[in-house]
C-alpha cells in the first residue's frame, strides 16, 4: 500500500519510529513520570487502572496480587506496540512494516556506514535450508523468556530489546542486506504466517513492470539524480521484499515451513493458555497486572499450574515450556492429520487439485484462527478501557479484515500467480505494435482484459505474423528469466499454454532461448541468488552446448526439475 511513498519520507518516519523505540527502552531504565499516570486515585489519566472495575483485586493462584503504580513502558510495549505490528502485517503486509520497522532500521547500521558484508549468506547452507527453524525456536525461547523473565520486569525488558538489536546488527554487518529479518529475526517468521501470499492490501509485485523497485525491496536515493535505486545485495532469492507471493508459493514445501503454519497456532493458543493455567483465571491476563507485577522473578520456584484451585507443585520454570511445546505438538499433529484428511477429500471431489493448493488452504484457515485467537487477548487489557461498544467494534474489524483476508487468499495459486505474470507480460509486448486496440475491444481498454481474452485479441489481430507472434513470445520469456519468476528448464513447460495459443512449437521455444542467450549472456545463467538488477558476466549459452545440443540438453534439464518438484510435492 505504501509502495509509492519515496524512499526519503519512509526514511523519515523511519526515524521516528526509531527514536520513539529508544526512548521507550530509556524509559524502562529510568522513568520518574508515569506513575503518576497509573495511579488509581489520577481521575485525569486514562492510563490509571481503575478504569477497568476489578472486583475486589486480581486473584493468582487464589492470593490477592498487590499492586502499586507502576512505569509504563512495559505495559505500552506489550499491550500496544506488539499488537499493532501483527495488524499492519496482515492488512497493510509484511512490505509495509518492513519499510517502517524500527529494528530493520537499526539493522543497516553497518551499510550506513559503508561496510561490506564479511561472508557470503550462499556459503551457510544449513542457515539458508533450516532458516525456519531457527527461527521458530527462537520465538519459542522468546515467549518463555517473556513469561518468565520479560514481562514486567523492566530492566530485564530493556536489555532483551537491546540484545536484539545487536544482534540483528551484527547479522548484517556479517552477511549483508535483510539477512536478519530473512534468516533470524523470530518475528519474520511471523510475517511469512500472517502475511501468506499476500497481505490485505499489499502490493501485487508480479504485476509490476520488469527492473522495478517493488513492495520493501531493499532501496536507496540516488544522490545525483535524487531517484530510488536499487540497494538489493541477493541475500535471499526469491527474496519476500521483492514479490511476497512468488516467495511464499516457492517455500511452500521448504523444510520447516509446515512445522511454523501449524506450530505457530499451538504457541498462540498455548500462551494466552498458560495464564489461566497458571493463575487460576483469565482476570491476571486481562487486567495486565503481569505487565507490571513486582514479584514476577520470585515466582521462578513457585507452583507452576493452579488448576480447580488447586496448586500443581511443578516449578513455573518448567511448567511454562511444558506447557508451550505441549500446544505446538498438539497443534502440529491435528492440523497435519486435518491436512490428510482434506487432501483425501478433495482428491475424490476434485482430482485435478493439487496437494499445494490443499496445503495452501489449509496454512490459509490456521493463519485466520491465529490472528483472531490472538485478537481475542492481544491488546485487551487496553481495549477493554474503552465502552463496551467501542470493544465490539474492534472484535468485528478483526473478524471482518481477517474474513476478506481468507476469502481473497483461498483462490490464490501457484498456477493463477503464473498465469497472471505472463498475462501481464504478454500484455506489455502486445502494447509495443502501433496497433488501435479500442477498435477491438468495443471501448474496454487492453489492461481490463484477462489472460484467455488476451491471447483471443492477439489472434483476430489482422496483419499478424507468425513471426510476430514469436516477438510477442520471446519478450514474455526474457521477461519472466529477468524476474526469475521461470529459468531455461522449466520455462519450456511453464508456457507451454501460451505456445498453443499463439500456435508456436517447442522448437520456436529454443531458438528464443538462443537468441536470447546471445543478445544477453547473463540471462540464462544468472546466479539464483542474483538480483534483478545486478548482472554478473556468466559463460554465454553458446559457449556451453553446441546449438545441435541444446534442445536436447535442455529437455533433460527440464525433466529433471520437473521430477525433482513432483517428489518434493509427495
Amino acid at each position: 500500500m505504501f509502495i509509492r511513498v519515496p524512499e526519503r519520507n519512509m526514511h523519515l518516519l523511519r526515524w521516528v519510529l526509531v527514536i520513539s523505540w529508544l526512548l521507550l527502552i530509556f524509559s524502562l531504565f529510568y522513568d520518574p513520570i508515569s506513575t503518576t499516570l497509573t495511579d488509581p486515585n489520577n481521575l485525569l489519566s486514562p492510563l490509571r487502572d481503575g478504569l477497568i472495575s476489578r472486583e475486589p483485586c486480581v486473584l493468582v493462584q487464589g492470593k490477592c496480587l498487590v499492586e502499586e503504580p507502576y512505569q509504563v513502558g512495559a505495559r505500552i510495549f506489550w499491550g500496544m506496540v506488539v499488537p499493532c505490528a501483527i495488524m499492519i502485517v496482515l492488512v497493510f503486509g509484511h512490505e509495509t512494516w518492513r519499510r517502517i520497522c524500527p529494528l530493520y532500521f537499526l539493522s543497516q547500521i553497518p551499510r550506513a556506514l559503508g561496510l561490506k558484508p564479511l561472508l557470503n549468506i550462499d556459503k551457510n547452507r544449513w542457515l539458508t535450508k533450516n532458516h525456519f527453524y531457527l527461527q521458530f525456536t527462537l520465538f519459542f525461547i522468546g515467549l518463555n523468556c517473556r513469561i518468565l523473565f520479560v514481562n514486567s520486569d523492566r530492566l530485564v525488558l530493556a536489555l532483551f530489546l537491546l540484545l536484539t538489536i545487536i544482534s540483528a546488527v551484527t547479522m548484517v554487518f556479517l552477511y549483508g542486506g535483510r539477512s536478519w529479518c530473512h534468516y533470524v529475526c523470530p518475528f519474520g517468521m511471523v510475517q511469512t504466517v500472517f502475511t501468506g501470499p499476500r497481505g490485505l492490501l499489499g502490493t501485487k509485485a508480479h504485476q509490476a513492470p520488469p527492473r522495478t523497485i517493488t513492495q520493501s525491496m531493499c532501496r536507496s536515493v540516488d544522490t545525483t539524480t535524487g531517484k530510488e535505486k536499487s540497494a538489493c545485495i541477493s541475500c535471499k532469492s526469491p527474496c519476500m521484499d521483492i514479490d511476497s507471493e512468488k516467495a511464499y508459493w516457492n517455500q511452500l514445501s521448504k523444510p520447516g515451513r509446515r512445522f511454523v503454519q501449524y506450530g505457530y497456532l499451538g504457541l498462540v493458543i498455548g500462551y494466552f493458555a498458560y495464564y489461566w493455567l497458571y493463575a487460576g483465571n483469565f482476570d491476571y491476563y486481562l487486567s495486565g497486572a503481569w505487565t507490571h507485577e513486582t514479584s514476577q522473578l520470585a515466582t521462578l520456584f513457585s507452583p507452576g499450574f493452579y488448576i480447580f484451585e488447586q496448586p500443581i507443585a511443578i516449578p513455573k520454570l518448567v511448567a511454562t515450556p511444558l506447557t508451550l511445546a505441549l500446544f505446538v505438538v498438539v497443534s502440529y499433529l491435528i492440523c497435519t492429520q486435518l491436512e490428510k484428511v482434506t487432501r483425501a477429500y478433495v482428491r475424490r471431489r476434485n482430482p485435478a487439485t493439487s496437494p499445494e493448493q490443499v496445503l495452501h488452504r489449509v496454512f490459509s484457515v490456521c493463519t485466520f484462527l491465529a490472528f483472531n485467537i490472538f485478537f481475542i487477548y492481544g491488546g485487551r487489557p487496553e481495549i477493554m478501557r474503552f465502552p463496551i461498544a467501542l470493544q465490539f467494534l474492534f472484535q468485528s474489524f478483526v473478524v471482518l479484515v481477517s474474513s476478506i483476508w481468507l476469502y481473497r487468499t483461498w483462490g490464490r495459486s501457484n498456477q493463477k500467480y503464473t498465469n497472471e505474470s505472463l498475462a501481464n507480460s504478454f500484455r506489455r509486448q502486445l502494447k509495443k505494435f502501433p496497433i488501435n486496440f479500442f477498435r477491438f475491444l468495443e471501448g474496454r481498454s487492453l489492461n481490463s482484459l484477462k489472460p484467455d481474452e488476451l491471447y483471443v485479441l492477439a489472434k483476430i489481430l489482422p496483419n499478424f505474423t507468425r513471426q510476430e507472434y514469436f516477438s510477442i513470445y520471446k519478450g514474455v520469456l526474457q521477461e519472466t528469466l529477468e524476474a526469475r519468476r521461470l529459468n531455461a528448464a522449466n520455462s519450456l513447460e511453464a508456457l507451454e499454454s501460451m505456445r498453443q495459443k499463439l500456435s508456436l512449437s517447442e522448437k520456436e521455444h529454443y531458438q528464443a532461448l538462443t537468441e536470447l542467450s546471445t543478445e544477453n549472456p547473463y540471462l540464462l545463467y544468472v546466479s539464483s541468488r542474483q538480483s534483478p538488477f545486478i548482472e554478473r558476466r556468466q559463460p554465454r549459452f553458446s559457449e556451453q552446448l553446441p546449438l545441435s545440443e541444446e534442445p536436447t540438453q535442455l529437455r533433460k534439464s527440464q525433466q529433471a526439475s520437473s521430477n525433482s518438484e513432483r517428489t518434493e510435492l509427495r
